[in-house]
């Protein structure tokens, strides 16, 4: 489309949204809106550097310190084209042209509405079919998947219980919202207080996403992992009920300004998901990969007690395959390099992106910063490069070193380039996420020990 900017001149703009089907009001907010200016007539130094439509002259919008080919009577620029496109005019000699040309066009018109409508209509069509065949799929499987030897308190909650629990999704029981849909504070007739979450509204893959995650929460147990209760899926979006972890995510606690995290509270965050990862990849059968471990995407209880969360996007992987081939999927900042270049997610993909977590406890700064200097808008990179200039202590988050004895100051080295090994470029050199989680114990003890 064509837009005026407010300095009056006109650009052609284009906007992604990820679901334009969804109601303007329901639109996340990631997107992007590109705009660029149509360009003008061509530079010249003289007329042979035009064709036989233009003369070479001064621009007047310039002060004619610059020529261009501007077009002959007759013509105008055609920007898109990059060419002078002849002016087309309609002589009337018998007084009923004019007539003609208008139901021409006007029939032109009407049927050139009629199959954009058609194609929209298809389109439309095709799509809802598509998530109607989706949520029928998880209608079909939700009983299996809950009874198939995984978390045995899992239920089918009825719409009925949900929309009480949520008190009919009021608006003051939000607690976020994202491209993965919305989730909710719940209280069960029981007193259970529960997160409620559900795909966004018309996306296939969000439902596709659902289903994966109850697949894949249905299967794991373990004390660093948020527990799934269960799941419904009688309402138009299919819901997943989790248990209610209190106290926020990692990113709120670093980046909202919330009360300063300690180093040993932060080694303990960093204990306990890197706990959690090694129990998908070294206990659960088949293996699990997350993909899209981040610091938004680690809970803290009342006791800031980690718990990994977020399972739309894992992937159950194969005992006798290394890796499973699948579209790199994941978050700018935390997506593994390797992974990205030839689609092979592997354990050492989730290690990478822990990796990245550990810089973020280490500096409290974000992943992606486009506040920093444009060489270190990538937190790794940054950081890498001031391990390869013996600077790590640079990273490290002021306020944690204030006050800090010279074995927490040690420790924090540690960490960083614990952190740093999980982030080398061939996955090969990077450590598993067991022996990531003995090192973090490792460097707990020594703090600890001579506290």
């Amino acid at each position: 489309m064509i837009r005026v900017r407010e300095s009056g001149c006109r650009a052609y703009r284009s906007f992604v949204n990820l679901d334009p089907l969804l109601p303007v009001s329901r639109w996340p907010e990631a997107g992007m809106e590109l705009q660029w200016v149509s360009p003008p007539e061509p530079v010249c130094t003289g007329q042979s550097d035009c064709d036989s439509d233009s003369t070479c002259g001064p621009d007047p919008n310039l002060n004619g310190s610059v020529n261009r080919c501007f077009c002959h009577s007759g013509f105008h620029w055609d920007p898109i084209a990059a060419l002078c496109a002849q002016d087309v005019t309609c002589e009337d000699r018998d007084g009923c042209g004019s007539d003609h040309t208008a139901l021409i066009a006007g029939l032109t018109s009407g049927l050139g509405v009629a199959v954009i409508a058609a194609v929209i209509v298809f389109f439309v069509y095709r799509r809802h079919k598509r998530i109607k065949e989706a949520r029928d799929r998880l209608t079909r499987e939700r009983e299996d998947i809950l009874s198939s030897g995984g978390v045995k308190s899992a239920k089918l909650f009825t719409g009925k219980e949900i929309k009480k629990a949520t008190n009919n999704f009021s608006t003051d029981r939000l607690l976020g919202a994202g491209g993965y849909g919305e989730v909710y504070y719940g209280k069960l007739d029981d007193g259970t207080v529960v997160a409620v979450k559900f795909a966004k509204l018309g996306n296939t893959k969000g439902i596709e996403q659902v289903l994966n995650e109850v697949r894949i929460l249905c299967q794991v147990n373990h004390k660093n992992l948020v527990r799934i209760l269960g799941c419904c899926v009688e309402l138009e979006q299919p819901l997943l009920v989790y248990e209610y972890v209190p106290n926020g995510t990692v990113s709120d606690h670093l980046y909202l300004q919330r009360k300063l995290l300690t180093w040993d509270c932060r080694l303990n965050i960093a204990h306990a998901t890197a706990e959690g990862l090694a129990y998908l990849h070294f206990s659960a059968v088949p293996p699990i990969y997350h993909r899209d471990v981040k610091s938004s995407n680690i809970l803290l209880d009342d006791k800031l007690n980690a718990k990994v969360a977020d399972f739309g996007l894992s992937r159950l992987a194969h005992t006798d395959l290394s890796h499973v081939s699948t579209c790199a999927q994941g978050t700018l900042g935390y997506l593994d390099p390797e992974y990205y270049r030839n689609y092979q997610l592997t354990d050492k993909s989730d290690v990478y992106s822990f990796g990245v977590v550990l810089l973020e406890l280490l500096t409290s700064q974000k992943a992606i910063d486009f506040g920093r200097p444009q060489d270190d808008v990538n937190l790794a990179i940054y950081v890498q490069r001031l391990v390869e200039e013996e600077r790590i202590m640079d990273a490290v988050d002021p306020a944690l070193k204030v006050g800090a004895s010279s074995v927490e100051l040690e420790t924090m080295k540690a960490l960083g380039f614990l952190a740093v090994s999980c982030l080398e470029e061939r996955r090969q050199s990077r450590p598993s996420m067991k022996e990531v989680a003995e090192e973090i114990e490792y460097i707990i003890t020594i703090a600890t020990a001579k506290q």
